[in-house]
């Protein structure tokens, strides 16, 4: 599989499947595997994964078997609050604070953030171009300038040279366990289990139904987010009825004052007495 240039992630998992498999059953009768497949209590999605998984193992081995076909489940994402993401961030250990931070800010998925290197940071322009995953397009994400100075101090407290990772060599499964161990811990601090259903995977969505929001044009999204299809941008189309942000609010009574709003990242809102309106999330 190495050899074929699958991702360490497909490696480990179809390593952990076929022993789970081989656990409960031999890997070399291929019916008796589709029977324990099919009785396991678990979901149709990991049930195709784990097929796939023995699949591999038939092709190597040269073994014939029919693969059932399992379909994955359509699930609606859950959005956690500003708020709830704010804290886990400022809770948070220094360099996870920082991941985290960058999770929300771009939505990057944890293999393209954990990938990143020092050249893939423009300091001067504020933005992050991530080689990105699962076959998708290049794209240029902005970040704040708070964000922007953090990584600059890491890059100079680290002497971190343009070929280096910028947050070592560290996987997205460490990224993840460092999470988890994290999210767990506040979440007993402040007696509040739904911190617990706050996966890593929720700072992306919630960029994605943001940047909706924001932008209104799922195609620039689609970009943004590294997706191939559109279809996948609009499963988040749902989110956008939530409305818990506040707002700065600024007026503008002349196209010059109005340009200014724009460029700090107004939107446009409705005109009253002649006075342009916008907002902000703050």
């Amino acid at each position: 599989m190495k050899n074929d240039n699958k991702s360490d992630y497909t490696i480990r998992f179809t390593r952990k499947a076929l022993t789970h498999i081989g656990k409960h059953t031999s890997l070399n009768q291929p019916e008796a595997v589709k029977m324990f497949i099919a009785n396991l209590k678990t979901s149709d999605s990991y049930k195709k994964n784990l097929c796939i998984a023995y699949n591999r193992y038939c092709k190597r081995y040269k073994i014939q078997w029919n693969m059932p076909k399992y379909q994955q489940e359509a699930k609606n994402i859950a959005l956690p609050t500003k708020e709830k993401l704010l804290m886990l961030i400022a809770n948070a250990p220094k360099v996870l604070g920082i991941k985290l931070q960058m999770s929300m800010e771009t939505g990057l998925r944890p293999i393209e953030l954990c990938n990143l290197k020092v050249k893939d940071i423009d300091l001067d322009h504020k933005t992050v171009n991530p080689t990105t995953a699962k076959g998708g397009n290049p794209r240029t994400i902005p970040i704040t300038t708070n964000l922007t100075a953090k990584i600059q101090e890491r890059i100079i407290l680290k002497d971190l040279k343009p070929n280096d990772k910028l947050f070592g060599e560290k996987d997205a499964d460490h990224y993840g366990n460092e999470y988890r161990k994290a999210r767990n811990k506040l979440a007993q601090k402040l007696q509040d289990p739904s911190i617990k259903t706050i996966r890593l995977y929720d700072f992306r969505h919630y960029f994605c139904t943001r940047k909706l929001y924001d932008i209104n044009n799922p195609y620039t999204v689609m970009v943004l987010m590294g997706h191939k299809k559109l279809q996948t941008t609009q499963r988040y189309m749902h989110l956008l009825t939530y409305t818990d942000e506040e707002y700065t609010v600024a007026g503008a009574t002349t196209s010059a004052e109005a340009t200014k709003l724009i460029e700090a990242g107004f939107q446009y809102v409705t005109t009253i007495e002649g006075i342009q309106l916008f907002r902000k999330r703050k």
